[in-house]
């Protein structure tokens, strides 16, 4: 297995979890309020779930490999920044930080090896 096949799983693994963690855990519905953004933690179970899940087939199909990288990117950026906006200390920014890096990581690495 490559060290990019390797980095995907783990990035999938970590979505897919969060995902089910955030549509089904009281802890997420709480946190969701406290960002501000209740209405959209379902929204973002959802995302996390089908941009996990498309890492995954995107290890045979590219483009659903570059949709998902870029998209959990995206929602990652929107993490921080929501995390940044309510004032949380730096250290609380780490996971989204982590695979926000990781997934651009991903995106850009797979549009310079077009695979």
């Amino acid at each position: 297995m490559g060290i990019r096949t390797a980095l995907t799983l783990v990035s999938s693994l970590a979505f897919i979890s969060y995902g089910i963690y955030c549509l089904v855990s009281p802890a997420m519905e709480r946190e969701f309020v406290r960002y501000g953004l209740p209405r959209l933690r379902v929204l973002t179970g959802c995302l996390e779930l089908l941009g996990g899940v498309g890492l995954i087939v995107g290890l045979w199909f590219p483009l659903s490999f570059w949709v998902s990288t870029g998209g959990l990117s995206l929602l990652m950026l929107c993490g921080v920044y929501t995390r940044f906006s309510i004032g949380d200390p730096i250290h609380m920014w780490f996971p989204a930080l982590l695979l926000l890096g990781l997934n651009a990581y991903l995106f850009v690495d797979s549009l310079r090896n077009r695979t």
